[in-house]
């Protein structure tokens, strides 16, 4: 069985294309995997949110996935009109709650489309516990433990362990098994291709860092 570790922002729209790319092309190779989110906050509080909305650097820079995101079925608004653009530190609190369910992956595709498609604000606390109910979860004991900052220090320690140690410097990063790999084109077919051959993290594709789209 493939280990994958998806280093990710909920926020980032290569991250929801690549995702889905790589899901995909575990199913059509019949390869076993175990998929865990590894939290990068692309804006940490209380640093100044993003427009993304009014950035046409930003939105041509996007264009890249349009083509991706449509194979692969996914409606995606790039970007959507969620302005400024949402913390992500209370969905990744949300997030180890949901892994300690067994929930993450339902939790965290929600996420993604809850920003993307739906165009929904995954910044405030009601829209995450609607997607905690969503995804199986007990809604109420969800809010508490947001609250009540439960899952705080792990979401701190997640996301400072991607900067500091992995360095990641933009997301999606992923390591299978342990092997940092490359995404240039956000395909089906070009996931295929790295799980069957392996490739090293040799070229780069775009991506979101802290300070814009690399």
């Amino acid at each position: 069985m493939l280990n994958i570790l998806f280093v990710t922002d909920y926020v980032c729209p290569y991250c929801l294309v690549a995702k889905t790319a790589l899901e995909e092309a575990l199913k059509e190779t019949g390869m076993e995997a175990s998929i865990q989110i590894q939290p990068y906050e692309l804006t940490p509080e209380p640093r100044e949110r993003v427009d993304v909305c009014h950035d046409e650097e930003r939105k041509k820079r996007y264009q890249i996935l349009v083509e991706p995101a449509k194979a692969l079925g996914l409606d995606m608004k790039m970007p959507p009109a969620v302005c400024p653009r949402p913390y992500t530190r209370l969905a990744f609190e949300g997030m180890f709650y949901a892994r300690e369910q067994g929930k993450e992956a339902e939790y965290s595709d929600l996420a993604y489309q809850a920003y993307f498609e739906k165009e929904l604000d995954i910044g405030d606390l009601d829209v995450l516990c609607g997607l905690a109910g969503q995804a199986g979860l007990d809604q109420e004991g969800f809010r508490q433990a947001l609250e009540a900052g439960t899952y705080r220090q792990q979401e701190k320690e997640a996301s400072e362990y991607s900067a500091k140690v992995l360095e990641v410097t933009g997301v999606p990063t992923i390591y299978l098994n342990g092997k940092k790999i490359a995404v240039e084109h956000y395909t089906k077919e070009e996931m295929v291709q790295i799980l069957q051959e392996g490739q090293e993290d040799s070229v780069t594709g775009m991506c979101c860092g802290i300070d814009g789209c690399n």
